[in-house]
């Protein structure tokens, strides 16, 4: 499933009675490593913040992800009051089904709150899983049952009962009771033989964190639990969606195959592409790396990477580090570790000290590039002024100050 551009791909599959299931597959910037399924909370939808952020730190890992609304919500068809907790499994079944035979059949399972006791209910069924991470789940299933409270009456006396979830109203039928019910849920955690993540919040209100425990006892090595501590049950704080979704992406990448996007050396070409979250965040492919460029919040943007000018300015301070080690090493002088900060400001070329006397003249706004270099334990006697020189022969800093040309095209296969 080879990609050039990180995209958030619409589409549908049937469902386990037919209805269309809406869902997305987040898919990354290159090659694609591997490919992970996403189940989301009772009642929540695949939009979900988590889910979105989950999703997209993967794709910057190299690993597409689907995510889907199950029959009855969000966007998806069908009656949520005909659903049960089976139905759901069997919805899962069909959507690594669906990868498997439009994409490449999932290697992660990730699961949030009920979604998550459906990954572990349903891992067996997926043999290409390597691995399964669940975010606040219950560890039996009939947790759901206990939330119901006084409506678990009406619906065992009238087989069926309006209930109000998150705000929202649902019609909750006996058959969905009677089916949690019949599911042991630790059991098949026990059996799983795949290696697990744990992630909860030991405030979570809505499953407590003794679910984990139980989870985590259940399980067989290789088995992890991470704390989300302060988060709530929805992760509904950006910093702690960022958080789980840098776990997830960090521990999953020892059961998954290694990521090369670009192996040759040396970088043929970087790839940018925006990911579709947020104003301004972009994936980066460099060679083997991915990374995210975006603005601060303060611009609109998600920060959750730096910034253009963050990059341009990273660049020149690395080459000068480079370059000064480099002749160092050539010259066998000792020298401390060295350390580059690099300021970036728009200047009137009146103001700037460094301009000749043609740039000051022309009365325009100039790029000024300020670097202080440290060295550890200080510089060597008489080096000052030659690492000075060095620093100017950093082929970063020729190019800032050379007048480069860039030649821009239009890809043919898109006009």
């Amino acid at each position: 499933m080879p990609a050039l551009d990180a995209t958030t791909i619409k589409t549908s599959f049937p469902g386990h009675n037919g209805d269309l299931l809406a869902a997305r597959l987040d898919v990354p910037a290159g090659p694609v490593r591997a490919t992970a399924l996403f189940a989301h909370c009772f009642t929540c939808s695949k939009d979900l913040l988590a889910a979105r952020r989950i999703a997209a730190e993967l794709a910057r890992a190299g690993i597409a992800v689907l995510r889907f609304d199950f029959t009855g919500l969000g966007s998806s068809k069908g009656e949520f009051a005909h659903t049960n907790f089976s139905s759901n499994l069997e919805d899962l079944r069909i959507a690594a089904d669906y990868l498997r035979t439009h994409h490449t059949a999932p290697s992660l399972l990730i699961g949030h709150s009920l979604g998550g006791a459906a990954m572990l209910a349903v891992a067996a069924d997926i043999p290409e899983a390597q691995a399964v991470v669940t975010i606040g789940a219950p560890s039996s299933v009939d947790h759901v049952v206990h939330n119901l409270g006084a409506k678990l009456d009406e619906i065992e006396r009238a087989g069926k009962a309006q209930v109000d979830l998150a705000g929202r109203n649902f019609t909750i039928e006996k058959q969905f009771i009677d089916d949690l019910r019949s599911i042991t849920l630790t059991d098949r955690v026990a059996a799983l033989r795949k290696p697990l993540l744990i992630l909860h919040s030991p405030i979570d209100n809505t499953v407590g964190v003794e679910n984990a425990t139980e989870i985590f006892t259940a399980a067989r090595h290789p088995k992890s639990f991470v704390s989300l501590d302060r988060a709530d049950h929805l992760l509904t704080r950006e910093s702690d969606a960022a958080y789980a979704a840098s776990v997830i992406a960090g521990w999953a990448g020892k059961y998954l195959p290694d990521d090369a996007p670009q192996a040759g050396e040396p970088v043929e070409h970087i790839v940018v592409a925006e990911t579709g979250e947020g104003k301004f965040q972009n994936t980066v492919l460099a060679g083997r790396h991915r990374l995210f460029a975006d603005e601060p919040v303060s611009y609109g943007g998600l920060d959750s990477g730096p910034s253009p000018y963050d990059f341009l300015g990273a660049a020149l301070g690395a080459c000068t580090a480079m370059t000064l080690r480099m002749y160092l090493e050539r010259k066998e002088i000792a020298m401390g570790r060295i350390t580059v900060q690099v300021s970036h400001a728009k200047v009137h070329s009146q103001d700037c000290v460094e301009c000749d006397d043609a740039r000051k003249a022309s009365k325009t706004r100039v790029d000024r590039f300020e670097r202080i270099i440290h060295v550890e334990g200080g510089f060597p006697d008489g080096l000052e002024a030659k690492i000075l020189e060095i620093a100017d022969k950093c082929p970063v800093h020729r190019t800032l100050e050379a007048s480069s040309v860039v030649a821009t095209k239009l890809d043919e296969a898109t006009r």
